[in-house]
Parts: structure tokens; C-alpha cells; sequence
């Protein structure tokens, strides 16, 4: 999962990456390996977006080489930016859910 703010709300155990750098650094340590599921987030809090982390997944294809994912939940808040980010995926043949509201993402309250 990349987003800034929210986390899986159902106890599942996954990865979570706040900033498209670590979303990066992320994918880069699950390459070559299937990925069942892929959660993104658009905005990323100050001036950062996932769009950083959507080229990543655009040249991988581009070269032949795309990520194996099984389906990319795009759960941003963000009409436009989910939109493109489905769009732009879609096209590079990568399988693609909006899951905008889903119940299962939220926001934690911090442990103390």
C-alpha cells in the first residue's frame, strides 16, 4: 500500500510505503515477484503524488517487463487524479479496481 495517512482497517498484514520514494523503494524489493494486490493512494501529502511510483509501473511494461500484480485498488479520494492513475495503468495492461471508500483502508489512531 502507498499512502500517507491510512492503513489496512482489517488487521491484514501488508507493506505500507507513506511517500512515492518508499513506494518506490518498495516495488523495487518485490520485483520479480507477484504482488497479489497493490493499494495506491494519489495525493501523498505536501507536494508528493504517486506519480512517481505509477512511471515505475509505466516503464516496467514499457519495457516488457511489467510487475506481476494481480489488481491494482486505487483508493485515493481524489476523483481526477484516480481517474488518470486508473486510465494510465489500464493501459499499460495492468488489472485495475477503484476502491475509493472501501472499508477496508482508514485512518489509525497512533499507538501510544
Amino acid at each position: 500500500m502507498v499512502d500517507d495517512l491510512r492503513s489496512f482497517t482489517d488487521g491484514r498484514v501488508a507493506q505500507v510505503a507513506r511517500t512515492s520514494k518508499a513506494g518506490i523503494e518498495a516495488l523495487d524489493r518485490y520485483r520479480g515477484q507477484r504482488l497479489e494486490e497493490l493499494w495506491l493512494d494519489h495525493d501523498l501529502g505536501e507536494d508528493d503524488t504517486i506519480w512517481p511510483v505509477v512511471e515505475v509501473l509505466e516503464q516496467a511494461a514499457f519495457e516488457d517487463q511489467p510487475f506481476e500484480i494481480g489488481v491494482v485498488y486505487i483508493h485515493s479520494a481524489n476523483p481526477a487524479g484516480a481517474a488518470k492513475m486508473t486510465q494510465v495503468l489500464r493501459c499499460w495492461g495492468y488489472h485495475v479496481r477503484s476502491a475509493a471508500g472501501s472499508p477496508h483502508v482508514g485512518y489509525q489512531a497512533e499507538a501510544e
